[in-house]
């Protein structure tokens, strides 16, 4: 019997021998639950994606260094136990995405990733190149294939084992499980825009699926292979239920600004609470990433704000139980207006009054950021961003866009998840069933100037993540106002979304590197 560990790894891009050490330490647990291989996921040395860091030749000579320590590491503190390492490695004067099997103090490369990947926002031909089939390890008799990244075609072996990094993708329809013996070590947590859900599984030749470790958290799992007359049988006692679609999308964005605090060294974030639906939010997801203590929170009320606003985000603070202060924008909004009414000549101000607040919100909020290197979470969702809804060096100002790729309908049902899970309602029901307002002007909602979001939400929907142009979406029974409105928009505020902050791609297509259209341009659509 052939026992093999799968070390669901949370790596950080360069940080070699922190990687190293991870990669020892699953391998210690793995020698003390009785396996004799361990698995680990798609260039685990390194972190994912390195980017053009892989153009860099100190970066790939360090890589180089890490593989030789952790195997002379490995052979030391794990003596007979066969590790199989995803790395990058230079060859014949190329560039592979690789596997290496290390084992008695020698790293020997194994496999190198055949198709290499196009999507998300990420072409690794750039960098990579394809690499041809490499003969089967042979393993306690079995012979074992080995695989860098996604495969579907079957393999001429006893078992296939994959080292991979799969994008996370909210409302991914899960892949059927292949009818090939194969035991699959995925990367999980986050690297700036892309998240990995982790998942890993392992199934049988009949398809049966035998092991799957749990989403969005570092795991090991043990797999046991036998070869018998019958076949390749693989058991494990490791069976986590996939997450509901909502589940998953939170976990990914608690994961998302857990990991970017952490592996940037932030001390803990800063956000304006406005009391609407989108800060609030964020701010479930700020505190059940990092902890309250760890979070700030600001309301800065303007004139404007309804009471109910300055109720509900004083209710969410102190159910958390984060830090909350309140700083009135009103003698600012004065000093402001004084300055500029000589320029202006008592002209009325209109949305360059309505855009002022929000800039000295995120003045505020800057210096504040400035005074304790807490990180300013952005508040604003997919379907503002989409239409340039947003205050460029205002709400957009800031350092992470927690919900960069979530549009507003979709926002206000994690509200409604949040609010299920033990523990307590923490968003009001006012948060969720008044009309959306950025309360700039007296009386004011969103639907002033937007359709209603379920109406953008599709229409923006259908053009960004389906491709269709505004005659396919017209025919498809959306009003034919709305989607003009909503294209003129998207098309027009693409200068906006080029200066916003980073943010995780949760969706088939984001506004970040999957997202490639020029600022300057004349393409009229044809209606």
């Amino acid at each position: 019997m052939l026992r093999i560990a799968v070390a669901q790894l949370d790596p950080i891009l360069g940080d070699f021998s922190g990687n190293v050490e991870r990669i020892l330490l699953a391998a210690q647990e793995a020698r003390a639950q009785g396996a004799s291989v361990l698995l680990t996921p798609e260039l685990a040395l390194c972190g994912n994606p390195p980017l053009d860091y892989l153009l860099r030749s100190d970066f790939l000579q360090a890589s180089t260094r890490a593989l030789r320590e952790l195997a002379a590491q490995a052979a030391e503190r794990v003596p007979g136990l066969t590790l199989l390492v995803g790395h990058p490695e230079m060859a014949g004067g190329r560039l592979y995405n690789a596997a290496s099997q290390l084992l008695a103090g020698e790293a020997t490369v194994v496999a190198r990733k055949l198709r290499l990947t196009t999507h998300a926002g990420y072409d690794e031909r750039h960098y990579f190149t394809s690499g041809e089939p490499m003969p089967p390890v042979i393993l306690d008799g079995l012979r074992c294939a080995i695989a860098v990244g996604e495969t579907a075609e079957p393999v001429d072996c006893d078992l296939l084992l994959q080292l991979s990094a799969l994008p996370f993708t909210a409302d991914q329809a899960p892949a059927p499980m292949p009818r090939q013996a194969r035991v699959v070590c995925q990367l999980v947590g986050c690297q700036d825009e892309w998240a990995f859900a982790g998942a890993s599984t392992a199934n049988d030749a009949d398809g049966r699926l035998v092991m799957r470790l749990p989403e969005f958290s570092e795991a090991l799992g043990v797999v046991d292979v036998e070869l018998s007359a019958a076949g390749v049988r693989l058991q494990s006692a490791q069976q986590v239920p996939p997450l509901s679609a909502d589940a998953a999308l939170y976990s990914a964005l608690v994961a998302g600004v857990a990991g970017y605090v952490r592996k940037n060294k932030f001390p803990g974030v800063l956000l304006g609470l406005s009391g609407g639906m989108d800060s609030a939010l964020v701010l479930c997801i700020a505190v059940d990433a990092l902890g309250a203590e760890r979070v700030q929170t600001v309301m800065m009320p303007s004139p404007y704000t309804a009471q109910m606003s300055l109720d509900d985000a004083r209710a969410m603070a102190r159910h958390f139980g984060c830090r909350y202060d309140e700083i009135p924008i009103a003698p600012a909004m004065q000093t402001f207006t004084g300055m500029l009414d000589p320029l202006l000549a008592g002209r009325p101000m209109g949305l360059t009054h309505e855009n002022l607040q929000s800039r000295i919100r995120a003045n505020l909020l800057m210096a504040l950021s400035n005074q304790s290197g807490a990180l300013v979470l952005t508040t604003g969702n997919k379907s503002e961003t989409a239409v340039g809804y947003c205050t460029l060096y205002g709400d957009t100002a800031g350092g992470f866009a927690t919900l960069k790729d979530v549009y507003k309908t979709r926002v206000y049902r994690l509200g409604h998840y949040r609010n299920s899970l033990p523990g307590g309602a923490p968003i009001p029901s006012n948060i969720l069933t008044r009309a959306p307002s950025a309360e700039l002007s007296p009386g004011q909602t969103d639907q002033d100037s937007l359709p209603d979001y379920a109406v953008l939400d599709a229409i923006a929907h259908a053009y960004i993540e389906a491709g269709q142009s505004a005659r396919e979406i017209i025919a498809s029974g959306q009003p034919e106002a709305a989607v003009k409105r909503v294209v003129s928009l998207l098309r027009g505020s693409e200068y906006k979304r080029r200066q916003g902050p980073p943010g995780l791609r949760l969706s088939a297509r984001s506004f970040g590197s999957d997202w490639c259209y020029p600022v300057t341009q004349r393409y009229t659509e044809d209606f």
